[in-house]
């Protein structure tokens, strides 16, 4: 008979729970035996209301273990509960002075005692610090209200129940923060696994296949050229892709104080809309081909939808630039690279270049393409556009845009 795998989803919180159960349980039994035989070791009598204290003592017995289930996990300990169980205990502590009015006169314990801690953890558990501040307030109040004129003692337990429930609850947030980013992590890194297996099935099966036909097809002739030229641009396309990732979606960490959390940028096929954030490498991944090679940085290059999209559009017309001029067996070059207060992209050809004086003339003419559709477009953005070429050396157009530009007064046209 096959065995079955026990998996099990550790959680930094289940522990904190069980622990929190656990002290319910003992603060209640220890409560109930300090009313009985504990009192004269603070110097107090016994009640001079009993029946207030035994009324009270048996209720919290009765509701610390009917209420067990409820701080076993996050889940079950509900807000509507937690109020609950907050009431209980400052009950107690504001009918201590019924049940035994010489307690204001000294610094003795209270009817739950510290059972009443255990109420401000489960805030802390639950909420982080600030529930714990929350509950720690009213624990506070209540402590002084039932001293009546309270001494420095009860000050210093009163700060100290306030601090280091504050300070466990900042405890757990960093724990679950930590938590998720160690998930997110194992995604990740699942999925690159998958994602490595997947490119190793295609590099033995598809790439060889299609880098075959290339070369047969070269070495035969005619129309098998052409097929074995086709076969390599896909081949290249192909390998671009699998490199790539097939363009993922961009995973950006952000919000350092909840512990680096990952969010999901996607870009749909109308676009981002336009204040949020934009993955650049996503928008430029689709010009490379077998003519064309496109370089990235490992991490998201960020802009504002409207910019990404204007310099895509840009980085487009450059190209097209280079289909037109430089033929169609030029080989082109994207270069993204993320500084820290501006993105440059820089297209590249090996075409034999433009002439001295040809941008001018064409402007002249009335032929606006590198004017308007890559100059206009960085000018609007608040960046630049310079174009460097070299007759019999090639065209390079450099594309600096800031991170954070400002939008003229409106779009450039797209003429050529």
């Amino acid at each position: 008979m096959a065995k079955r795998e026990r998996v099990v989803r550790m959680s930094v919180e289940l522990p904190l729970w069980r622990a929190l159960t656990g002290y319910r349980v003992l603060t209640m039994i220890y409560a109930v035996l300090l009313a009985i035989f504990g009192r004269d070791n603070f110097g107090q009598q016994r009640f001079e209301r009993p029946w207030v204290a035994v009324a009270y003592l048996a209720f919290l017995f009765v509701w610390t273990l009917a209420t067990l289930p409820k701080v076993r996990s996050a889940a079950n300990c509900t807000k509507r509960f937690l109020v609950a169980d907050l009431v209980v205990a400052l009950t107690g502590i504001l009918l201590t002075p019924l049940a035994d009015v010489d307690s204001q006169s000294f610094d003795g314990p209270t009817l739950p005692s510290i059972w009443t801690a255990g109420a401000v953890l489960a805030f802390a558990i639950k909420g982080g610090w600030r529930w714990a501040a929350f509950a720690s307030t009213f624990v506070a109040a209540a402590n002084i209200i039932q001293r009546g004129e309270p001494s420095r003692d009860t000050y210093h337990n009163v700060l100290l129940v306030w601090v280091a429930s504050i300070a466990i609850g900042y405890v757990v947030e960093v724990a679950r923060a930590s938590e998720r980013t160690l998930a997110r992590a194992l995604e990740i890194e699942a999925a690159t696994r998958e994602r490595e297996r997947l490119a190793r099935d295609i590099h033995d099966s598809v790439l060889q296949v299609l880098a075959m036909v290339q070369r047969r097809g070269a070495a035969i002739g005619g129309e098998a050229a052409d097929l074995g030229r086709l076969a390599g641009e896909q081949e290249v396309a192909l390998r671009t892709l699998v490199s790539s990732g097939l363009v993922p979606p961009t995973r950006v960490s952000e919000d350092a104080a909840e512990g680096a959390v990952v969010r999901t940028i996607e870009v749909d096929e109308e676009g981002p809309a336009d204040t949020a954030p934009c993955d650049l490498r996503a928008l430029l991944a689709p010009h490379a081909g077998s003519r064309t090679s496109f370089a990235e940085p490992g991490a998201p290059v960020l802009l504002p939808a409207a910019s990404a999209r204007e310099l895509a559009a840009a980085v487009s017309a450059a190209l097209d630039n280079v289909r037109v001029h430089a033929g169609p067996d030029a080989q082109a070059w994207i270069l993204v690279e993320d500084e820290p207060d501006e993105v440059i992209v820089t297209v590249r050809d090996d075409g034999p270049g433009i002439p001295e004086g040809r941008l001018a003339q064409a402007e002249g003419e009335g032929r606006l393409g590198v004017a308007l559709s890559i100059r206009g477009r960085l000018r609007d953005l608040g960046g630049t556009a310079e174009l460097i070429s070299v007759p019999g050396q090639g065209c390079e157009v450099e594309l600096k845009v800031p991170k954070a530009p400002k939008v003229s007064r409106g779009k450039a046209g797209t003429a050529r």
